[in-house]
């Protein structure tokens, strides 16, 4: 386009002026003003003539909407969020409380339970028949070469002290496997790697508190 004839100069300098020219051409002819003292003095001169035509007219306050309206367009918006529920944070953060909680109990559980002591018990031929894996709060046994009982006789399981003296653990489960529950005392007792021995009773365990049958397994308790 040729911006160097007077009509169409006079013609730009006066859309702008009046607030005709939007986007690129107005970009494009404000680019023009940078360099031509020329075509500013058009521009000049179109205001001046403009603004001599309101000098007439009385002058009025802008009704108030205006002046927000404006206002709205130069603040920054403000983002308004729904308030939250106090009853439902307190029901998030027990939530979120309850599950901190949880995990740090299940992570004591599994570390309370993890085995402590093992022992595999012989038979004289020095087969293996029993393993004991002793827990914080009982004894988890498992068969691997036992023989079959009579329903009138049980397997029960002993700890020999240092002194030789056997104290009863309690009676094996039907089959060698299963749970041994254990007291504070016998829990006492297995604190430190001891010798272990299971004899032949009568159904039920040993009626005297002391090994009645001949001793049948034997092994050492020890610490993992």
């Amino acid at each position: 386009m040729n911006y160097q004839t007077p009509e169409r100069r006079r013609a730009l300098a006066g859309d702008y002026a009046i607030g005709l020219m939007r986007g690129a051409a107005r970009r494009r002819f404000e680019m023009l003003l940078l360099d031509d003292p020329a075509l500013r003095q058009e521009l000049a001169q179109w205001q001046e003539s403009l603004g001599a035509l309101t000098d007439a007219l009385p002058e009025k306050d802008v009704p108030e909407r205006v002046w927000h309206n404006i206002q709205a367009r130069i603040e920054p918006q403000v983002l308004h969020l729904p308030k939250k529920n106090p009853l439902w944070i307190r029901l998030r953060l027990a939530l979120a409380a309850c599950a901190v909680l949880a995990t740090l109990y299940i992570g004591f559980i599994q570390q309370h339970d993890q085995v402590r002591y093992s022992a595999t018990l012989l038979s004289a031929e020095q087969q293996p028949a029993l393993r004991i894996l002793a827990h914080a709060q009982y004894l988890q046994v498992e068969p691997l070469t036992l023989p079959a009982l009579g329903l009138d006789r049980s397997l029960e399981l002993w700890a020999i002290t240092a002194d030789g003296k056997p104290i009863s653990l309690g009676v094996v489960p039907v089959g060698g496997k299963g749970r041994i529950n254990l007291s504070q005392a016998q829990r006492t007792l297995l604190g430190a790697p001891i010798a272990l021995a299971v004899s032949l009773e009568p159904s039920g365990g040993s009626p005297t508190g002391q090994p009645t049958g001949p001793v049948l397994y034997q092994g050492q308790l020890a610490a993992l």
